[in-house]
């Protein structure tokens, strides 16, 4: 189904490690582990691109650390051609509901790739969403958890000819989290710039630096619970854009659960 709508710092043991951190009292449990997501990833109505794309993005281990579950209500934001949500559909199950959710930008990006995964009803839990980036229509409280995967950056990045204005990125964070339940968690994977950046790197090279990414969810209410190393590349040196053939799809990647209390 397709709804249109009108139009504070890392801490020092994440920095030198990020080996998987937890704060106490907010380990998650009962969810979906890394085994269950696999089990959804071996499916074989999923496309070869999506299986080629699972090297890459390992999100059988990213997904884990969200534990969602059978039942849930999951958003994919700014999901462009739905890969995660196709994933999150599997792993809520048939009483669960994912909201694949764009604004024109990423709607127009996804393309064909989109049109394809939702073809003739193929992922009936599944919810498309389309909406001006200020206003993107997923309701107060109702999800348990939403995703952003490379895409959080881009909410400080500005390209009029590609059809990109200046997104609000307050206003868009502050609608993510007025969505999530109380408890509920969002997960934020993208490419890190190097230390000390902001949010700069993201007009020219696609990359934002965690730190900020940290103060700034935390800035809009979220509180920083975990990250996993999964996606770390030491031999990226963060110089270069994400689309330079030297690093693309081996980029450095930071992965970070956070949590709406």
């Amino acid at each position: 189904m397709r709804r249109v709508l009108p139009a504070s710092s890392l801490a020092p043991a994440l920095a030198a490690a990020l080996a998987i951190t937890l704060l106490p009292g907010c380990a998650s449990t009962g969810g979906a582990g890394s085994s269950d997501v696999r089990a959804v990833l071996a499916d074989p109505a999923r496309s070869a691109a999506d299986r080629e794309r699972d090297a890459r993005d390992k999100p059988a281990e990213v997904l884990a650390l969200a534990k969602f579950k059978r039942g849930d209500t999951v958003a994919d934001i700014l999901s462009g051609g739905g890969y995660y949500a196709e994933i999150l559909s599997g792993i809520v199950g048939p009483r669960g509901k994912v909201l694949l959710v764009n604004n024109t930008g990423y709607e127009a990006f996804g393309g064909k790739a989109l049109a394809a995964r939702l073809a003739n009803g193929r992922l009936p839990n599944v919810t498309h969403v389309v909406g001006p980036s200020d206003a993107l229509g997923m309701g107060e409280n109702v999800l348990d958890g939403a995703v952003i995967v490379m895409s959080y950056h881009d909410l400080y990045w500005v390209d009029e000819k590609e059809g990109w204005p200046q997104v609000d990125a307050g206003r868009f964070l502050d609608q993510v989290v007025r969505a999530l339940k109380p408890g509920g968690v969002l997960l934020v994977v993208d490419h890190s710039a190097r230390p000390g950046t902001g949010s700069a790197d993201a007009q020219t090279l696609h990359r934002i630096d965690e730190q900020f990414a940290i103060a700034d969810f935390r800035q809009h209410g979220l509180q920083w619970e975990a990250a996993i190393p999964v996606l770390r590349n030491p031999e990226d040196d963060r110089s270069k854009s994400v689309f330079d053939p030297a690093i693309r799809g081996r980029t450095d990647r930071f992965v970070h659960l956070y949590r709406k209390p």
